[in-house]
């Protein structure tokens, strides 16, 4: 019998037991894993079906336009939950449901968040696959076809590559950086080519597609690497720059989280407020021209506490535009310990 196979049938005679308790037997379990066994089978939010029930999948993509400037307005591009999306989540649920490889995830996790960062420790262990877009999501933000091909991707802080994945078909060549070293390994497995963070950005190197998701808000020097992406997008190419929504920036350092050196001018509470800030206080200051721009969910993988895990991202398609960076007054950079969080 296969150890598969035998922890399958732990798993259905733990439910059928657990099945036959009411509710304030169940309230009285004391063993941590009959306790989360139970709850994967009685909490709504672990029901797949019930998934628009349990979390707000509209607020995942909708914004109040009339909040922004009537010059954004109609570059906002409406996205829905869509297919491949869907697939993720199916997959995030399925996973979630593996009691004893989440469990050991979660022994190792402890142990190796000592020495290791959140990013490594999930690249190690092979879990906390991330969810941006979908390839048709992709395609419409950068007003593509199916059949439209470019030559040279560069994907910065591309993580495991799951994301990668989605859009890696529309380009002949890929490149990645990822500070990670486990994360740099899974990259390699899936076949593409890493380079050093320092050496992506030279005076030769020049990229028609700049992926840039979800880093802008977890680096030391993000100011110089938007100057960096600037400068290396080929003539009429773009660059997709997304972050999360309140902005709380932080850098990982091993197992501890640093105050970035550089911060960005990000004013504002709410996502609308704070994305019209980051265009208008960031991006246009820094030699950009917006493209168009979505509320997308940026979700997670998740564990034995929930299905998966949901923040609100803000995507940017912008171009260099042929004026150059504004150097002054574009974005407020201190030093580390000026910086209030």
């Amino acid at each position: 019998m296969s150890s598969i196979y035998t922890k399958q049938m732990v798993v259905v005679v733990l439910l059928l037991l657990l099945r036959t308790m009411d509710i304030e037997a169940s309230r009285r379990i004391r063993n941590p894993f009959l306790q989360t066994v139970y709850e994967h089978h009685t909490n709504p939010i672990w029901d797949r079906q019930r998934l628009t029930q349990q979390f707000p999948v509209e607020k995942w993509y909708s914004c109040d336009i009339q909040q922004f400037p009537e010059h954004l307005q109609h570059l906002f591009i409406q996205c829905c939950l869509d297919n491949q999306t869907e697939v993720f989540l199916d997959k995030s649920y399925e996973k979630s449901d593996w009691f004893f490889t989440q469990m050991w995830h979660s022994l190792a996790k402890v142990f190796l968040g000592f020495v290791m960062s959140t990013t490594s420790v999930n690249g190690l262990l092979g879990r906390g696959s991330m969810f941006v877009f979908s390839t048709n999501q992709f395609r419409t933000l950068l007003g593509i076809s199916e059949t439209w091909k470019a030559d040279h991707l560069l994907d910065l802080g591309a993580g495991d590559g799951a994301v990668t994945q989605q859009i890696a078909a529309h380009f002949r060549q890929i490149t990645t950086t990822e500070m990670s070293p486990t994360m740099q390994w899974r990259l390699g497995q899936k076949g593409y080519r890493v380079v050093n963070i320092n050496e992506w950005a030279g005076p030769t190197c020049r990229y028609d597609v700049i992926s840039c998701l979800n880093l802008i808000d977890r680096c030391d020097q993000p100011i110089s690497i938007l100057h960096d992406i600037h400068r290396s997008l080929s003539p009429g190419g773009m660059a997709i720059i997304s972050l999360v929504l309140p902005f709380k920036p932080f850098v990982e350092s091993g197992a501890l989280q640093n105050k970035p050196s550089e911060q960005l001018n990000i004013e504002g509470r709410s996502w609308e407020h704070q994305a019209a800030s980051f265009i208008n206080n960031v991006l246009l200051p820094a030699g950009f021209t917006l493209q168009s721009f979505t509320r997308l969910p940026y979700l997670c993988e998740g564990d034995m506490s929930r299905p998966f895990y949901s923040l609100d991202d803000a995507v940017f398609i912008v171009k260099a535009d042929s004026t150059g960076i504004e150097h002054q007054g574009w974005c407020n950079a201190r030093t580390q310990d000026s910086i209030d969080l």
